[in-house]
């Protein structure tokens, strides 16, 4: 059961109208790494644990106050759209600064929602439940939640430093406080989790059923041998289950693969068009 309650979890009110500022504003609202994202990954992370405990706890506490964030934001673009100046695209010929805001603001927030928020992207983009991960696994889950808060936070750190308005910059003030504290948190829960189980994902996964003559190697498939100096090519391995190894000319497993023609009806292209030419037919297309 949820409850809404009437007041925000912080201030969200701009000095200032900002229509242009609105719209960037929408990447860390309906972006791939932003708030409804995460609140989406979260709740249904929650959602999907079978079983309560701390961990189902954990995500529906953080998963709950995303909704609190998203409704933030959607406040704080709407105010930066309130009392806008009525512009008229001839007056962008003669002023550049009403070019500019013509240029880059999103005319849908006026045609579409109403001087509103909307569940897109800086650039449009539809929120999809793509950008959503729920796999059943905690620390596989944990993990993606880690990079999702970084991905936030660093988009609106970066949206911190363009714009100059002191009520904008004191809510993403906040959001970026609460993206720190997250950010923490899933750290904490991973750490948890991974002294339980060992750091690769599953830990239930029989390792004798897995190729261990490869489960450490680095093989060199680029240009150059710097990255042979990493802790990853040498000495025990993170799980401590194994050696790193670095293979600086890798050697194919297996030979080059040979299929069949395909049956008539599939229309492929016909073996003999497949020939080297016609003085030097292939083999393997006979």
């Amino acid at each position: 059961m949820f409850y809404h309650v009437k007041d925000l979890q912080y201030h969200a009110k701009p000095d200032r109208p900002d229509p242009v500022f609105a719209k960037k504003l929408q990447e860390v609202l309906g972006g791939q790494y932003g708030e409804i994202s995460v609140m989406m990954q979260y709740l249904f992370q929650g959602w999907n644990v079978r079983g309560n405990g701390k961990y189902k706890d954990l995500l529906m506490d953080i998963g709950t106050e995303e909704i609190a964030h998203v409704e933030m934001l959607a406040t704080l673009i709407a105010r930066l759209l309130d009392n806008t100046p009525d512009l008229e695209l001839d007056d962008a010929v003669d002023d550049p600064v009403v070019a500019a805001i013509l240029g880059g603001s999103n005319p849908q927030h006026v045609i579409v929602s109403g001087l509103g928020a909307m569940p897109v992207d800086s650039v449009g983009n539809r929120w999809t439940a793509n950008y959503i991960g729920a796999s059943g696994n905690l620390i596989a889950d944990f993990r993606a939640n880690l990079m999702a808060e970084s991905m936030g936070r660093l988009q609106v750190s970066r949206l911190y430093e363009m714009t100059n308005d002191k009520g904008v910059r004191d809510t993403l003030s906040w959001l970026i406080a609460r993206d720190t504290a997250h950010q923490n948190q899933w750290y904490a829960a991973i750490r948890e989790l991974e002294e339980k189980e060992n750091i690769v994902v599953p830990s239930t996964f029989p390792r004798e059923l897995e190729k261990q003559q490869v489960a450490y190697t680095l093989f060199n498939f680029s240009q150059g041998d710097e990255s042979a100096e990493g802790r990853w090519a040498h000495g025990p391995s993170m799980d401590g289950c194994g050696t790193f190894n670095y293979v600086d000319r890798p050697v194919a497993f297996a030979p080059a693969p040979h299929l069949p023609p395909a049956p008539p009806y599939i229309f492929d292209t016909p073996p003999w068009a497949m020939r080297k030419s016609d003085d030097l037919p292939d083999p393997d297309t006979k």
